[in-house]
């Protein structure tokens, strides 16, 4: 299956809160890690969590950007829009996150889910689903402020000396496994660390190594689109959407309006 049909099939299940359909998307002896959760659930696990989810809840769901595939992957971005069946209990705000999915044919191997709960939002405790208020998301986490340095010196280490960011397959998984941390503590760090998101964390640095690349290019200079694989982007369009997003302007434009800087200069 095309990796854009199963994302579109994958969403449209989780749409109509069919559990089965859901995890239908994953093999028989495939699993679904919930990141934030530390959970890891079966085929069957799931069917019976989602069960139990969707009789509570009614979200919707809806991709975030570009969907990014390589070698038998797939990594998207997510908004959950939150909506409690009846009126439900506590004040659901919108939830983003991420899922790294690993293929074989046309089902999932793997599916990790993460995904972060806003401050001030509250959801009502579900029997096999979701059960933790957000606020205490990271109280339980057991990371202390010296962990928080040591992990964030770490992190830095790995992103600014070793440019960890160009690589095109890096996740927060692997992230986390090259500093020696869990995926939930680097999460943590990321977030209180730093205020940002992993994927804009890593755009962060991917656009301004991009910017800086963009600057040394003469008139003669190689083509934009070559800077977008350089940096470690999958694709073209995953480029120009976020230096647009970061810069305000095409990388075309900003590289034209440096070629101006340097001959004012």
């Amino acid at each position: 299956m095309h990796p854009n049909r199963f994302v579109k099939s994958y969403f449209d299940a989780w749409n109509h809160h069919d559990p089965v359909a859901v995890a239908n998307h994953l093999a028989a002896e495939g699993t679904y890690c919930d990141v934030p959760e530390n959970r890891h659930r079966t085929h069957p696990q799931l069917v019976r969590s989602l069960r139990n989810f969707f009789s509570e809840y009614r979200h919707r769901y809806e991709p975030i950007g570009e969907v990014v595939t390589g070698q038998n992957t797939i990594a998207f971005q997510y908004r959950m829009s939150p909506k409690a069946r009846n009126g439900g209990n506590g004040t659901l705000l919108p939830v983003h996150g991420a899922e790294f999915i690993t293929l074989r044919g046309d089902t999932a191997i793997t599916i990790t889910d993460y995904y972060e709960w806003p401050a001030d939002s509250v959801l009502t405790s579900v029997s096999g689903g979701k059960d933790e208020l957000a606020g205490e998301k990271y109280a339980k986490s057991g990371l202390s402020e010296q962990q928080m340095r040591v992990y964030k010196q770490r992190l830095e280490d790995a992103m600014l000396a070793q440019q960890a960011y160009l690589r095109s397959d890096l996740t927060l998984p692997k992230l986390a496994k090259s500093i020696d941390c869990s995926v939930n503590h680097l999460s943590q760090v990321i977030n209180a660390g730093f205020g940002m998101s992993f994927f804009d964390y890593l755009n962060h640095f991917r656009i301004e190594h991009a910017k800086r690349l963009l600057s040394e290019m003469d008139s003669r200079g190689g083509a934009v689109l070559n800077i977008a694989f350089t940096v470690g982007y999958n694709s073209n369009s995953a480029f120009y959407a976020a230096f647009k997003k970061y810069v305000g302007e095409t990388p075309a434009q900003f590289r034209k309006q440096q070629q101006h800087l340097v001959k004012a200069s």
